[in-house]
């Protein structure tokens, strides 16, 4: 069993997040709107979620890390879901946001949009994942329903994940467009939370539609046999794209790392229209529209940290 590291993070009250919100998006959007609602049925289109909301002891997992990807892969750091939802305390947790494929299970790299319902007792998993690959002979991408091929809850190397019960309760509602600064959406939330929390870490995920624009995103091709030591040689290995909204986007943001050798925000994004993989930010910020459902978490678990740790690869 990997070595599992608990940390309670700051919860601020839903009211307080608001107000953090609304001020830290107003200096990197035109038109902003923060408010605290019930969430909405996530069972239904455009999310298509296992589960109707993201509610009930939320809680954070940073499994793994780039250091297990790079330089050079370590193909036998291979988890599972259905453990994870144990390690963390909530077995049958709805998990949401940004990972890698197990390269055993698929037959190579792939980004990993984890939409999983772990198993409990003797209910199975529901498993609603996507997955995005390099297609090899064309060098375009592919999006699959890993469903459709797949019947495990397996993944490799890393995953930022938030978990909860999947249920209904209230949400941080966040609404913004037009973008005026140079932030991407998830990066703007996070350092308003540092901004405001400071060494006090506050956790958050959810899920968010990117509704309208283009975003610049990347889908890993096969493992480099090369070592990739800087970032450079990394975003010349990555395949950019850029993808068209509707794109459902699966966040997952720590505000400040207290010593975890943390991913502080890792975003994948999927569609119904064979769009997905990892959201860095919009190209087109004159009409960009963002609207996204958020809870603060109440836990961060830190799952089989890298001994052997860099700073590469981490955007």
């Amino acid at each position: 069993m990997a070595g599992v590291e608990k940390f309670a993070l700051h919860i601020p009250s839903l009211e307080e997040i608001v107000g953090v919100l609304q001020s830290g998006l107003k200096e990197n959007y035109a038109d902003v709107q923060v408010s605290v609602v019930d969430c909405p049925d996530l069972t239904q289109k455009p999310f298509g979620f296992p589960v109707k909301g993201i509610c009930g002891h939320p809680r954070i997992a940073d499994v793994g890390g780039v250091p297990y990807l790079l330089p050079l892969v370590q193909k036998d750091k291979v988890y599972d879901l259905n453990v994870v939802a144990k390690e963390i305390q909530l077995p049958g947790a709805f998990f949401l946001g940004a990972g890698a494929a197990s390269s055993r299970i698929v037959g190579g790299n792939a980004e990993l949009m984890p939409i999983v319902q772990a198993q409990k007792e003797n209910k199975p998993a529901t498993n609603g994942s996507y997955i995005a690959r390099i297609k090899p002979k064309d060098g375009g991408y592919l999006l699959e329903k890993y469903s459709a091929k797949y019947d495990d809850c397996e993944f490799g190397l890393l995953a930022n994940l938030y978990a909860s019960e999947g249920l209904p309760g209230k949400v941080i509602e966040v609404k913004a467009n037009r973008r005026t600064g140079e932030q991407n959406f998830i990066s703007c939330i996070r350092k308003a939370l540092e901004k405001q929390y400071g060494d006090k870490p506050v956790g958050m995920g959810g899920t968010f539609v990117m509704q309208k624009g283009k975003a610049k995103i990347h889908v890993m091709p096969e493992f480099s046999t090369c070592p990739l030591n800087t970032d450079d040689e990394v975003n010349n290995w990555l395949k950019f794209f850029e993808m068209t909204a509707p794109l459902i986007c699966q966040p997952v943001l720590v505000s400040r790392d207290p010593g975890f050798d943390l991913r502080l925000e890792h975003t994948h994004c999927f569609s119904h229209h064979g769009d997905g993989g990892h959201y860095h930010t919009d190209t087109t910020p004159e009409t960009v529209e963002y609207l996204g459902y958020f809870v603060p978490a109440e836990y961060l678990f830190r799952i089989d940290r890298p001994k052997d740790t860099h700073m590469v690869g981490r955007d």
